[in-house]
């Protein structure tokens, strides 16, 4: 089979993209097995050299080594997110525990790790640039944080866990999917459709068309899904109470279901063995291990910064309520507030307070547009060309192509666009590669994906988006900017390839700019007419800003103080997640009507890998770095300023990993971040 198989064959297509088109589940496996196979090869290799380690024999070859093992995990791993399949899903379940005791083996290599431990312990006399002086200390430090040093038992035993927690993973993440998509909450007829803006009903029909479900007595179906752009907006506007009760329960109770997809065993199995891990390499709790290699270094760290804005952010929010309560008391609705209600009157105190009609902004907003300003934004502060690429096709007609071209017009890299919610993509935003950029042994381009969940137009019509989703899109093209803006030597150091607390710089700042007005004046126009958004509602926009700001960072902070108690546990068992989670809340006096971004049992942040497990904080970390650092243009006195510009991409955009982000920081800004900014833009600094 490996003959004819197209993932072991030259990727000979537009810019050595991936044949999509030739792709079956079943070329996955034994092409991982090849290149699993080819990749020790070249590691033992490398190990077995009668010279004497160098950097250049080493750490340079370790760095190119295994690229078809890589380009498939790209590949498969967007595959199994963006276009998954049952069959897909099978073989992800089948691979999960290969693929993590290859990276096992890959890691506790003992001949190769010695030639390594050997060039670190000398590093410092070795005359190296301090790019390759940071790719031997980042790759020493993944092979100890692998398990290179443990004795021979504890690798096995180490090896073991990795494959179980792997395996665990999928699971969790497979069941969040199948809850989100076995849901459908149809709408039969007006009264079920009740305050629905047009909109909404039209994105709603299109769903239930998409889904081939077409009518009900010959009236259209309208159909309410998992995905957030579909039931945020539903919790939002439905006037029926009962209805949106149902659709909250459905949302938060997923991985919590009896039956196939139930997540509680699973999540509680997750803790026991991220224990077991912790406590092989010496750390009392996982999240112990996991913040050693963090610029926060401590749980205390962490502690401090969530506990600056938990009891700020909790009486900004009992405000809140107490606005929304004077609203039902008008309304003379005496039910007490409930979770599934904040969303539905607080746009009511919104639509009273700033005179905000989502119905009359949204269409100032098309996806369109706002990609549009993306890529102005892009071109303004760092020179770059998005140019679509139409012909060339990717793994689903959604998916946009674009070549990226610097000022010269040399192409940089290569840019998917993936915006839509569809069967069986799973729900969120991200950025991932299929490649990353690098110049060791040979010039490699990035490709870089954005994938979005927005609520699909009826053909003919524009995708229209909320000012929450604007946010969410100009996120994402932030990250994959950090992609695309890589210029380093060594794939390990390229692009997103950071501490997973200042990841989230590149992709929060960008979020600045998708309020400017010298932006918006730009591309926010009406959809029909073409008229520019009126200064008015940008001023009212403005003045929202801080609208509901307690109820968010509540909800935030509750589920990054949960993720923190979770693995700061010592017990060797994990907690029944359910009642931990419940008993975590209630003494950090989470209300009831709040709740969380993400329970435990959906929570995918923690679960579906090891990325975000004691880092759900980071969002927050990162969030005092982008408030302090967008203050550079302010004090530059424009969004645009091309100083600041140039050195936000020399020393945050640009130096991927190369640089410890403290410095990279320190570089940009002339000095450490202050707490100030970030706290000033929640609303939650005293007046």
């Amino acid at each position: 089979m490996n003959s004819n198989n197209p993932l072991l064959q030259d990727w000979n297509g537009p810019y050595g993209l991936p044949p999509f088109a030739q792709i079956e589940a079943a070329h996955f496996a034994p092409a991982f097995a090849a290149a699993m196979a080819g990749q020790m090869a070249e590691l033992d290799a490398i190990a077995a050299q009668t010279s004497a380690p160098t950097f250049d024999n080493t750490l340079a070859a370790f760095d190119r080594s295994g690229a078809l093992a890589g380009r498939l995990e790209h590949l498969f791993y967007t595959l199994t997110a963006s276009a998954t399949s049952p069959q897909l899903q099978a073989v992800q379940r089948e691979l999960a525990g290969p693929l993590a005791a290859h990276r096992s083996a890959v890691y506790m290599h003992g001949p190769l790790f010695q030639r390594i431990d050997s060039l670190h312990q000398q590093r410092q006399a070795l005359d190296l640039t301090p790019e390759a002086l940071r790719l031997l200390e980042r790759v020493h430090l993944d092979f100890v944080r692998a398990g290179a040093k443990l004795g021979a038992a504890e690798q096995a035993s180490y090896a073991e866990v990795m494959a179980k927690l792997a395996k665990l993973n999928t699971s969790f993440a497979q069941n969040v999917l199948a809850d989100e998509n076995g849901y459908q909450l149809l709408l039969r007829g007006e009264a079920d459709l009740a305050g629905l803006p047009d909109e909404l009903r039209a994105n709603a029909r299109q769903a239930a068309q998409d889904r081939g479900i077409t009518s009900n007595n010959g009236l259209d179906v309208h159909l309410i899904t998992l995905s957030r752009a579909s039931i945020l907006p539903f919790l939002t506007f439905s006037e029926r109470r009962d209805l949106r009760e149902q659709a909250w329960r459905a949302w938060t109770s997923r991985g919590e279901n009896a039956g196939a997809s139930d997540n509680q065993a699973i999540a509680q199995e997750i803790l026991s063995l991220r224990h077991l891990q912790a406590r092989l390499h010496g750390h009392g709790c996982f999240a112990d291990y996991a913040l050693a290699d963090t610029m926060a270094g401590s749980r205390e760290a962490v502690l401090g910064l969530l506990g600056r804005v938990w009891e700020p952010a909790k009486a900004a929010a009992a405000a809140e309520q107490a606005e929304l309560q004077a609203v039902m008391d008008q309304l003379g609705h005496s039910f007490t507030l409930e979770a599934w209600d904040w969303r539905y009157y607080a746009e009511k105190v919104r639509l009273a307070r700033y005179d905000l009609d989502d119905a009359l902004v949204k269409p100032y907003f098309s996806l369109d547009a706002m990609v549009a300003a993306l890529f102005d934004c892009a071109q303004r502060l760092f020179g770059l060309n998005f140019v679509a690429q139409p012909e060339v096709a990717a793994y689903h007609p959604d998916v946009k192509v674009y070549e990226v071209r610097n000022a010269e017009g040399e192409l940089r890299g290569i840019f998917l666009h993936d915006n839509f919610a569809r069967m069986p993509k799973r729900s969120g935003a991200w950025m991932n590669a299929l490649r990353w950029q690098s110049r060791n042994g040979g010039i490699s381009l990035p490709v870089i994906l954005n994938n979005n969940n927005f609520s699909k137009a009826a053909p003919g019509q524009a995708t229209l988006l909320g000012f929450d989703e604007v946010r969410t899109l100009f996120h994402e093209f932030g990250h994959g900017l950090h992609g695309l803006l890589s210029n380093v030597e060594f794939q390990r150091l390229s692009g997103t390839q950071v501490l997973r607390d200042f990841v989230e710089l590149p992709s929060q700042i960008f979020e600045h700019w998708m309020s400017e007005p010298e932006l918006l004046k730009k591309h926010a126009r009406h959809v029909l007419t073409g008229a520019p958004i009126p200064d008015a509602m940008l001023a009212k926009l403005k003045a929202a800003e801080l609208f509901n700001q307690g109820y968010e960072t509540v909800r935030y902070t509750a589920s990054a103080l949960v993720d923190m108690a979770a693995h700061s546990l010592d017990s060797e068992t994990g907690p029944a997640v359910v009642e931990f989670e419940a008993a975590t809340m209630a003494a950090y006096g989470l209300p009831a009507a709040i709740g969380m971004n993400h329970r435990m049992t959906h929570f995918q942040h923690l679960f579906s890998s090891s990325g975000y497990a004691a880092g759900y904080y980071v969002y927050m970390w990162a969030e005092v770095l982008d408030c302090d650092a967008y203050d550079a243009f302010v004090e530059a006195g424009s969004p645009f300023d091309a100083d600041v510009a140039a050195r936000l991409l020399r020393c945050i955009y640009s130096s991927g990993n190369s640089v410890e982000p403290g410095a990279a920081f320190r570089d940009f800004r002339g000095r450490d971040a202050q707490v100030e900014p970030m706290l000033r833009g929640r609303g939650l600094l005293p007046v």
